[in-house]
């Protein structure tokens, strides 16, 4: 075919006139891995519950739905669109309930998980990815690396300047929380018993997730002695750790230690320094081990070092829900969140 000098011309101006076309990118995950992700991220898979929420609080349109269900009294936090979508189970961690071929009929862009970036959860995303064709990034989800996780999602999504502002502000909360319990001496630093389940015999041992923000603000784990996750212990055991504070986020349990003669004499029941932990919409200490946790940070540097901690807990709520849940709550929602109900 002769090129003209007319057509040529034609060309060029289509060209200049065509908008600009975004590409894929190629971005390292947290685990190391090369993923290719789609010029536009519209539909977003997690894998699990700190993929979810993490997720929803920087770019909530765009989230596909949950591992679990949201129930009536957490959507009341939730923008309440977002926060009714369907569930559609977890691909990792314990009871993974979610089916590949629906997976695949979801057609999303990219699957998210943020959590344990070690060997076994890369090569699940290997695999995942391999079966699927879906992009799959896995994101660190260690207490401490939540901004910088915000930063390399917000790469991935399109959505730099959302995740930068969430990653300063978290950055700053966990530098206060850091300098002021910097401050007090070991000796002072107040012995804490976690107590999960109705009995209260359920603990997080010595780096378990699941006491991490309990560790973080340093406080000392009685349990902590020994490494490892979840344990069951005896109430002998307790009886002999004797806390000065214990942390539960099991209502019953909260509601009738008091009244128990088995646990009367554990300091921390003598003192009426057992403390029941928000979880509304999610948990502020334990699970889901996300973002959510945040607020767990306050809320125990009030309990554990009131001078340090001066803030205002109903406005620091109040703040936090709408940056991150894009939900304002009420005086008397944040009053419900506060006193652990729900």
């Amino acid at each position: 075919m002769k090129l003209t000098r007319r057509s040529f011309a034609l060309g060029a101006s289509a060209v200049i006139a065509m908008p600009h076309v975004a590409r894929a990118q190629t971005i390292t995950d947290s685990a190391g891995r090369s993923i290719t992700v789609p010029a536009n991220v519209s539909r977003i898979f997690p894998a699990g519950p700190p993929a979810a929420i993490t997720h929803y609080t920087l770019q909530p349109r765009t989230l596909l739905g949950w591992p679990r269900a949201n129930r009536g009294p957490e959507l009341v936090y939730l923008d309440p669109e977002v926060g009714a979508r369907p569930e559609l189970g977890r691909l990792t961690g314990r009871g993974n309930t979610t089916n590949l071929e629906v997976l695949l009929q979801l057609k999303p862009d990219l699957i998210l998980d943020i959590g344990s970036t070690a060997r076994t959860f890369a090569e699940t995303a290997d695999r995942v990815q391999a079966q699927t064709g879906i992009p799959y990034a896995l994101l660190d989800g260690r207490f401490g690396a939540i901004p910088e996780s915000y930063r390399l999602h917000g790469r991935l999504v399109g959505e730099t300047a959302r995740a930068e502002d969430l990653a300063r502000f978290c950055e700053e909360i966990i530098r206060t929380c850091q300098s002021r319990v910097a401050t007090v001496p070991r000796e002072r630093r107040p012995r804490v018993y976690y107590a999960r389940g109705p009995r209260g015999l359920d603990t997080g041992l010595g780096g378990s997730i699941n006491v991490e923000t309990i560790e973080f603000m340093g406080a000392v784990n009685v349990a902590g002695q020994t490494r490892g996750g979840l344990a069951t212990v005896s109430l002998e055991q307790v009886l002999a750790w004797d806390p000065e504070v214990i942390i539960t986020i099991d209502q019953d349990f909260a509601a009738n230690v008091r009244r128990d003669p088995s646990w009367a004499s554990v300091r921390a029941v003598r003192d009426r320094r057992v403390h029941l932990s928000p979880k509304m919409p999610f948990g502020w200490v334990d699970f889901p081990p996300s973002v959510n946790r945040l607020p767990g940070l306050i809320w125990l540097g009030k309990l554990l070092y009131p001078d340090l901690f001066p803030e205002d807990l109903t406005t620091f709520t109040r703040d936090f829900y709408t940056r991150f849940y894009h939900r304002t709550p009420t005086d008397a929602q944040i009053a419900f969140v506060l006193e652990g109900r729900g």
